[in-house]
């Protein structure tokens, strides 16, 4: 993803006994959509995927000097980890991420509950999809659009750009901002999430199928016998 950035370069001309003679370049700072047309670009962006499979690395990093999370009791070497695996979604309302490195768990939604499931932990967690669509970045990508605007304010930084800044509207969410940035066939390559405990998440995308057909069992999750099923 371009970073956003103002170059200005000066080259001193000639060695006269007269004030050197400047030359100076400046390159323009590209020009950002107002928040009402990156909203209405980032809709059409979305609306395009009715469903995609890809596999995902994840990387967080923490800048808090390994210092101990608050309320978290994770330090930053805890945290500094990278994560690979595979994601499916249907819109509206279904997705699949399953983690299998270095350790496997996997988030399944039916479109009205989220299951997170830890087999090593043999614990399944069980919550509303809808107390988790404004403060779960990964759902974006499978969720109603109108229910998405309501809860995020969203920026295009670069309006010749298909890249997006997106800032939660309620102060109670789990991070401050999320990048999103969308390749060839409105495929999502790179999502970038920043939170106010320090940590810096980047999801990268890549054998991504965009509109293919998923199997409908993909989306439906019934936790093993013997996994201890725990309600939020």
């Amino acid at each position: 993803m371009n970073m956003l950035r103002k170059t200005m370069c000066a080259v001193a001309l000639g060695a006269t006994t007269l004030a050197p003679i400047m030359s100076t370049t400046v390159f323009a700072a590209p020009v950002a959509a107002s928040e009402q047309q990156a909203t209405a670009n980032l809709v059409k962006q979305l609306n395009g995927i009715k469903s995609f499979t890809a596999n995902f690395e994840q990387t967080t990093k923490v800048s808090n000097n390994g210092k101990a999370l608050p309320n978290r009791g994770l330090s930053a070497q805890h945290m500094n980890q990278n994560f690979k695996g595979v994601m499916k979604v249907e819109r509206p309302g279904k997705f699949f991420w399953e983690t299998t490195s270095p350790a496997k768990q996997t988030i399944v939604t039916t479109g009205k509950t989220v299951w997170i499931y830890d087999p090593d932990l043999q614990q399944a967690v069980r919550q509303s999809l809808d107390d988790q669509v404004a403060n779960t970045p990964a759902l974006l990508l499978s969720g109603n659009t109108n229910q998405i605007m309501q809860s995020y304010r969203v920026t295009q930084p670069n309006k010749s750009k298909t890249y997006y800044t997106l800032y939660p509207k309620s102060d109670d969410g789990v991070f401050q901002s999320l990048t999103i940035s969308f390749g060839a066939r409105n495929a999502p390559t790179l999502m970038i999430l920043q939170d106010s405990l320090g940590q810096t998440t980047h999801v990268r995308f890549n054998n991504v199928k965009v509109n293919a057909a998923i199997p409908a069992s993909t989306f439906n999750f019934t936790p093993p016998k013997g996994t201890d099923i725990i309600d939020q």
